[in-house]
C-alpha cells in the first residue's frame, strides 16, 4: 500500500453505509452550495463580466472580466437554480447577458476573452462557452438556444481539427495564425463541455468527438506514462515532455503532470461510459481507476504535508508542492463517480477523507473556499490571488446530489 492511500487495510467501512446516501451530509452540501452562490454574488460586475473577489469578498484590485470566469459562473448558477438555491437565477441572468453582450465579438465572432483588451481566441475559453450554454438550457434559460447555437457554429468552423479528431488551440482575434501548439486542457474541458451539449441536444456525435479525444490523450498517452498524464503536444500530437520546464506555476501550462487534471479526466471518462448516446469501450471505467489511484494512492501527501501537490515530473517527483482548492474538488467528484459505478470501499474511505481536508483547510468559517494555501497551510496567493472562481467547489458539492 503507498504510504497516505486509504487502502483495504485500513479495515471495513464505518457502519451506516455510505456518505452519498447520509441525508445529513445531503443537507450539509446544500447549505455550502448556498454558502458558496450567496458568496459569489458579490462579483456581479454591473458593467458586465464578475470581478475577481478578495477573501472578504472585495473586488481583487483592478482585474479585468475574463471570458472562461464568467462562462463558469453560467455553469456553476445554473446548477444552483437546478437545486433550488436563492440567487442563482440573478447570477445566471448576469452571465447569460455578459456572455451575449460584453464577451460577444459581433465583428469577426465568438467571444473575446478579455473585453477591452486584444488578446487571442482561446479554445479552452470557447469551450467554457458551451458548457455555459448547455447546462443554462438544462435549467430552461431564455438565451441558451440561440447561444448554444453560436457554439456549435463556431466549433465546426473554427475549432474542431476533423484530421486529428481534436481541438485547436488558439487564434487570432480574426481566426487567423492557429497556434503552434495543442493542449491536454483545452481538450478535456472540450471533452466536458461536448458531454454536455450531446446530453441537452441529444446529438451523439459530441459524444463521439469527446471519446476521440480521451483516447489520444488518455488510453494512449497517458497509459504509457503509468497514468501520468502528457499535458503538451506539437500540432502533429508529439508529446512535449519538457515543455514550461522554467514555468512550474504556470496557472494554465505548466511542466510535468498535474493530478488534479488526472481526477478531472476520470470523471468525464466516467460520464462517457455512462452515455445514452454512445457505446462506451471497456477502458473507460479501467483508465478512471487507474488516473484515481495514480493520483490519490500515489500522490497524496507525497512531499510530507497533507493534500495533493500541483505538478509533478515523469518520474512522480513533486515539481510544484503549492496546493490549490480546485484538485480536491475534482477528487471528492472522481471518488463520488468510481464509488456509485463500483460500489468499492477504496472510493468511499477517499471521499471521506477528501471532505475531511477540504473542511480544514479550504472552507473558512463562512462556508467559501480559500482557493490556494501557502506553504504553512494558511491562505496564499501565488498562482491564483484571491477567490476569482466558485466552479470546481459547485461541483464538488452538486456532484454527490446528483445520484
Amino acid at each position: 500500500m503507498i504510504p497516505g492511500g486509504p487502502g483495504r487495510a485500513e479495515g471495513a467501512l464505518v457502519q451506516g453505509g455510505s456518505w452519498l446516501d447520509e441525508p445529513s451530509h445531503r443537507v450539509w452540501l446544500g447549505r455550502r452550495l448556498a454558502d458558496v452562490l450567496t458568496f459569489a454574488l458579490r462579483s456581479i460586475r454591473p458593467e458586465g463580466g464578475f470581478h475577481h473577489l478578495d477573501a472578504d469578498g472585495s473586488p481583487l484590485g483592478l482585474r479585468p472580466p475574463q471570458l472562461f470566469l464568467t462562462a463558469r459562473m453560467a455553469y456553476a448558477s445554473a446548477l444552483g437554480v437546478r437545486h433550488g438555491i436563492p440567487g442563482s437565477g440573478e447570477l445566471l441572468d448576469h452571465a447569460m447577458d455578459s456572455l451575449t453582450g460584453l464577451h460577444a465579438d459581433t465583428r469577426h465572432g465568438g467571444w473575446l476573452s478579455e473585453p477591452g483588451s486584444v488578446t487571442r481566441k482561446a479554445t479552452y475559453d470557447h469551450v467554457h462557452v458551451g458548457l455555459a450554454a448547455a447546462t443554462a438550457l438544462g435549467v430552461g434559460h431564455p438565451a441558451a438556444g440561440r447561444l448554444l447555437d453560436q457554439v456549435v457554429d463556431v466549433v465546426d468552423s473554427r475549432l474542431w481539427d476533423e484530421s486529428s479528431q481534436t481541438l485547436l488551440e488558439s487564434f487570432a482575434p480574426d481566426w487567423s495564425d492557429s497556434e503552434d501548439y495543442r493542449g491536454a486542457n483545452a481538450n478535456m474541458h472540450g471533452l466536458e463541455a461536448f458531454l454536455t451539449m450531446g446530453t441537452a441536444t441529444g446529438d451523439a456525435s459530441w459524444h463521439r468527438r469527446g471519446l476521440a479525444m480521451a483516447d489520444r490523450i488518455v488510453n494512449q498517452a497517458a497509459r504509457q506514462h503509468d497514468w501520468l498524464l502528457p499535458e503538451h503536444f506539437s500540432p502533429g500530437w508529439e508529446e512535449e515532455l519538457e515543455y514550461n520546464r522554467d514555468e512550474p506555476l504556470h496557472p494554465f501550462r505548466p511542466f510535468g503532470a498535474t493530478f488534479g487534471h488526472s481526477l478531472e479526466w476520470a470523471r468525464f471518462l466516467l460520464q462517457l461510459d455512462e452515455s445514452p448516446l454512445i457505446q462506451g469501450p471497456s477502458w473507460l471505467l479501467e483508465a478512471a481507476d487507474a488516473l484515481c489511484r495514480r493520483a490519490l494512492d500515489g500522490g497524496w501527501a507525497i512531499d510530507g504535508r497533507p493534500g495533493l501537490v500541483y505538478t509533478v515530473d515523469w518520474n512522480g517527483v513533486p515539481v510544484a508542492g503549492v496546493r490549490l482548492h480546485w484538485p480536491v474538488c475534482e477528487g471528492i467528484q472522481a471518488s463520488a463517480a468510481l464509488l456509485r459505478r463500483t460500489g468499492d470501499d477504496h472510493w468511499e474511505r477517499w471521499y471521506r477523507r477528501l471532505w475531511d481536508h477540504a473542511a480544514r483547510y479550504f472552507i473558512d468559517e463562512r462556508g467559501t473556499w480559500r482557493n490556494e494555501l501557502a506553504d504553512d497551510m494558511s491562505e496564499g496567493g501565488r498562482i491564483w490571488p484571491g477567490r476569482p472562481d466558485v466552479y470546481h467547489c459547485t461541483g464538488a458539492l452538486t456532484a454527490p446530489l446528483s445520484g
